[in-house]
């Protein structure tokens, strides 16, 4: 579905005529923004307003289902195994997180989308408008070329044509931002010899760059000494947790919170090396109630 309506899709949507959508618009009593003599209408943020202005009695909501969706972190993952939240995980990409987070076939997802002034707060509004997310920050952490054992000659992203390299799966954040980068350096995907088959997860991609399957990919330090590779830090990036509202005050997810708050936690973390935990807990959105 697209991200923004039309007058004409607006309509259709309200089953109202593009007059009454034009005089909603102009009255300022629907969302709207201007662009290049159009008006064009925030999808989410319709919605919202439809869901403000509904009358009667309340309908109590299904359960949310008890699933961490989103980016792949090997902390993180620990996190859930070792504090007995029982939360689930499905991790394919940060945009897939978003996706599940709004469909509610998950009640969190872990995002590190990097954006113009900070990290995953603008695609997490575009999702879902100001619905009631809690955007809590669990750690910053260092991201760059990981290189299989023995390769030495790769030093930024201008170095990988014609190299052997692992991709991500397009719902990734750390794909979309690798694109850009070869972007930036005058190269496409075209221009490496990729893998055909991507690596779902950050650990898969460690573990096939530790293979020798490829020479180097785009992922977390962290991982670069579990695995003997080498490490060409070009990023520092926020991983947060988007949280419905309504499971951030159950129990899996109080069990999780409070266990990320632990000693064991954070000497995990210096174990793996490449986290800084300085910010962790801090929210850094709470959408409106409603």
């Amino acid at each position: 579905m697209p991200e923004f309506l039309t007058t004409k899709e607006l309509a259709d949507l309200l089953r109202i005529g593009e007059r009454k959508a034009y005089d909603l618009a102009s009255s300022g009593e629907v969302p709207c923004v201007r662009a290049m003599g159009k008006l064009l209408f925030p999808r989410a943020e319709v919605i919202a307003w439809l869901n403000a202005s509904r009358s009667g009695p309340q309908v109590a909501e299904p359960p949310l289902p008890p699933i961490v969706a989103g980016s792949h972190d090997p902390l993180l993952d620990w996190a859930l195994r070792e504090s007995g939240s029982g939360l689930a995980t499905y991790y394919d990409g940060s945009f897939d997180g978003l996706n599940r987070l709004k469909d509610r076939t998950a009640q969190a997802a872990a995002l590190h989308i990097h954006e113009d002034g900070g990290f995953n707060l603008g695609a997490l509004r575009d999702a879902l408008g100001e619905a009631p997310v809690v955007l809590y920050e669990v750690a910053q952490r260092q991201r760059g070329l990981l290189l299989a054992p023995g390769v030495s000659d790769i030093s930024g992203f201008a170095d990988l044509k014609g190299r052997r390299v692992i991709l991500r799966q397009e719902s990734a954040a750390s794909q979309r931002l690798f694109d850009g980068q070869l972007e930036a350096h005058g190269l496409t995907r075209a221009d490496l010899d990729a893998l055909p088959t991507c690596a779902r997860t950050e650990e898969e991609l460690a573990i096939a760059l530790h293979d020798g399957k490829a020479e180097a990919g785009f992922g977390l330090g962290a991982l670069a000494g579990l695995y003997d590779l080498g490490f060409c830090p070009t990023h520092a990036e926020r991983l947060d947790l988007a949280i419905w509202r309504r499971a951030y005050f159950d129990e899996p997810m109080l069990k999780l919170l409070a266990f990320v708050q632990s000693e064991r936690f954070a000497a995990r973390s210096a174990e793996f090396g490449g986290y800084d935990l300085t910010h962790l807990g801090t929210i850094h959105h709470n959408g409106a109630s409603g």
